[in-house]
């Protein structure tokens, strides 16, 4: 097992075609019980995902789905065996299909991952290192809520009746400065 640093592209990811439609949410599903576990503690940290994208699927460790954010993800090549081997064993269960079959041929022992079984599943915690379509709380920008938005709008209502009032007064002073006054000698009177 080489702990070295390999070159990952997202052409590097693995290719993957559904049985059945409704696949999808089974794999999803199944991939949350697979992983690297604490069994001292009963965590087990979820390997691999299934991705969508641009009509594809495929199955990626967390670590691809962190590159393909932009983040900094130091992928092993162990990573990318154990992702294999995940494929391989759901290929096994009939849930997929691998579309390059050589991109599998390195894998991971079966001793590297755990598989929790269904029904032990209430027994254990479960843990994803990555969640898809989910921003984490830093990257996501708080929504005002209604209450806020109608403040808002309130305040920025009567700033302008404000201003508007102002302007009005400004005009009417201005519209009085400009009149002569009664004690001001006229034109024709000079």
């Amino acid at each position: 097992m080489s702990d070295e640093s390999i070159q990952w592209s997202p052409d590097s990811m693995l290719e993957i075609t559904l049985k059945q439609p409704d696949d999808f949410l089974k794999i999803r599903e199944t991939l949350s019980r697979i992983g690297v576990a604490s069994r001292k503690d009963k965590i087990l940290y979820q390997s691999c995902h299934i991705l969508h994208k641009q009509g594809k699927y495929y199955i990626v460790h967390f670590k691809e789905l962190f590159a393909l954010d932009g983040k900094k993800a130091t992928l092993i090549q162990n990573d990318i065996q154990r992702r294999n081997t995940v494929a391989s064993l759901l290929q096994d269960w009939n849930l997929l299909s691998i579309v390059k079959k050589e991109a599998v041929e390195d894998k991971a022992p079966l001793s590297q991952i755990k598989i929790i079984a269904f029904k032990e599943k209430k027994d254990w915690n479960l843990q994803a290192k990555y969640n898809i379509g989910k921003k984490s709380s830093t990257d996501v920008k708080k929504e005002p809520s209604t209450s806020e938005v109608l403040a808002q709008g309130f305040a920025e209502e009567q700033k302008q009746r404000a201003d508007e009032e102002e302007e009005e007064t400004t005009a009417d002073l201005a519209a009085e400065d400009s009149r002569p006054s009664d004690s001001e000698p006229k034109e024709s009177e000079a």
